[in-house]
């Protein structure tokens, strides 16, 4: 039967992937991970294959391979903001992420916080960097586990009530458990498993889309019919004049909230080089051409007719899939195919990776820039990665708890926010790559304001993130109208704090106060 074959599929993936985080220990043969650096960082030795594998499979994660299509069959044009913003975050990440390597190799930060707490000299500044990033993981994390229970019932693998959730704990426990012993290597082996599997089912279901309809074209004239749309001036398939401003902001503000958060600047901080993450950058628009044709597959669903149960958009790929099988392996007349398989193990697997660099993240950040920092400074490195160990355990536990104990909507909302809030320490971190200007009080000030404005534009809203800053205004992102306030006011903060004389912490970086012309970034050691 297809339906024993799709379960033996989808179990043969995730076998595969708990058999990868076993051998994980061997992407470094003899290697004891001693330090923090080496749990969470892999000691800093990824080369450019690795590390394209671990930040695609960290970037692109379950969720949004589940959401992306799901917004596309609801919404049409407005879902593909996830593709121009993927795209802006490859030159951001050539520039932003490789400058900061070479600072944090040269000095041995592990965090954004690390880098903030040495080029202004301020731990109150580098606290709130760090609480803001585990503040904005968490929700993340939960939404893995949700990306993972939708897969799991849209293929009826998730039996109702008690075995159903148990079947997602065991499904999570095993990565959890690699994590736990072999850090940041467990979720890089598993990263290659996710690679070749989402490749392989996304080509062989677009080809069976293609196929069917004929072509692209075909496919987005069903689609637009679909929604309604009889106009083809007037297309839900085509951005209005209205939706510009939000689509245009969100994708900018999503670009630059991403570089912000602490697991992509783990998977980034794990490269050997920054020449390696500029090579690796260059090569992530191979990752977002694999996003766009999600949305596609969702558009696709829309032209053949899938009727996605209410509220449950994110299954409208998985029950296109079945629709498409052909002859005897079709999902309407004998279950769900081998495919579908493949593709519900793909996705599972998609969060399985972005789960665990997301806990490793968050507990590197307390231990770094809370425990140590507070409560005990003569922590030695054991010490340190025994308590990271127990704090990333306690995140995934604490996710699971928030996915059985609320609602899943209560999960998109503080995601949303998360959004919101990590985009706040942008002056902070990217700016200050490039100047020391900005006053560190300031950027306290400035941190503050845009943190109580965008929690206060999202919530007005009723837990959107596309808000009218005045009534009757174009609607934007409320993170951008956030961060915007917030470097407004560290700007304006920081020559009133000058003129009082408050003094600055020393920097620690060797990076120069001020831009300077002429002058080129100092060079990591790789290539010293």
């Amino acid at each position: 039967m297809a339906g024993a074959a799709m379960t033996t599929t989808f179990l043969a993936v995730i076998g595969g992937a708990s058999l990868l985080a076993v051998t994980a220990r061997r992407l470094h043969p003899g290697d004891r991970l001693p330090s923090l650096e080496g749990w969470a960082l892999a000691d800093r030795g990824l080369g450019a294959a690795w590390t394209w594998l671990l930040l695609g499979g960290t970037v692109y994660t379950a969720y949004t391979f589940t959401a992306v299509p799901g917004l596309a069959y609801g919404n049409g044009a407005s879902a593909f903001f996830a593709v121009p913003y993927t795209v802006i975050v490859c030159p951001l990440a050539f520039v932003l992420l490789s400058r900061l390597w070479e600072v944090a190799r040269r000095h041995g930060y592990i965090t954004a916080a690390d880098f903030v707490r040495g080029r202004y000299g301020s731990p109150p500044l580098a606290l709130v960097v760090a609480l803001t990033g585990i503040l904005a993981t968490m929700p993340y994390l939960a939404l893995q586990l949700l990306g993972i229970r939708a897969v799991l019932t849209a293929g009826g693998l998730y039996p109702p009530g008690a075995a159903g959730d148990l079947a997602m704990v065991a499904v999570f426990a095993g990565l959890a458990v690699a994590t736990y012993r072999h850090g940041l290597r467990a979720p890089t082996v598993i990263a290659a498993l996710k690679a070749v599997a989402v490749f392989v089912s996304l080509t062989a279901v677009c080809w069976l889309v293609l196929d069917r309809f004929g072509g692209p074209g075909a496919v987005f004239d069903g689609a637009a019919r679909a929604l309604g749309g009889t106009d083809p001036a007037h297309s839900p398939l085509v951005l209005t004049p209205g939706q510009q401003p939000a689509y245009a902001t969100l994708a900018l503000g999503s670009a630059l909230a991403l570089l912000m958060y602490p697991h992509v600047l783990t998977a980034g901080f794990a490269a050997d080089g920054a020449r390696t993450l500029r090579k690796v950058s260059a090569g992530l628009p191979a990752w977002t051409a694999l996003l766009a044709l999600f949305g596609f597959l969702g558009i696709a669903a829309l032209a053949a007719g899938v009727r996605a149960p209410a509220g449950g958009a994110e299954a409208a790929v998985p029950m296109l899939v079945d629709r498409l099988m052909p002859g005897p392996l079709a999902g309407l007349v004998f279950g769900p195919s081998p495919l579908a398989g493949l593709v519900f193990g793909s996705i599972v697997v998609g969060a399985l990776v972005p789960a665990a660099v997301m806990s490793i993240a968050a507990a590197t950040s307390f231990v770094r820039n809370v425990y140590v920092e507070y409560v005990h400074p003569t922590a030695t490195p054991k010490r340190q990665v025994r308590v990271a160990k127990a704090v990333s355990l306690t995140a995934k536990l604490g996710a699971v708890a928030f996915v059985f104990g609320l609602r899943d909507q209560d999960a998109i909302n503080l995601q949303l926010l998360g959004g919101v809030w990590i985009l706040q320490v942008f002056p902070a971190v990217a700016v200050g790559l490039y100047t020391r200007w900005l006053h560190p009080r300031a950027l306290l000030a400035g941190w503050a304001v845009g943190m109580a404005a965008g929690t206060y534009l999202v919530v007005r809203e009723g837990f959107s993130s596309i808000v009218p800053l005045v009534a009757g205004s174009p609607e934007i992102y409320a993170g951008v109208a956030a961060l915007v306030l917030n470097l407004a006011v560290a700007v304006a903060a920081t020559p009133v704090l000058a003129r009082l004389g408050v003094p600055r912490g020393p920097d620690a970086t060797d990076l120069p106060s001020r831009p300077r012309a002429g002058r080129r970034p100092p060079t990591g050691a790789n290539n010293a």
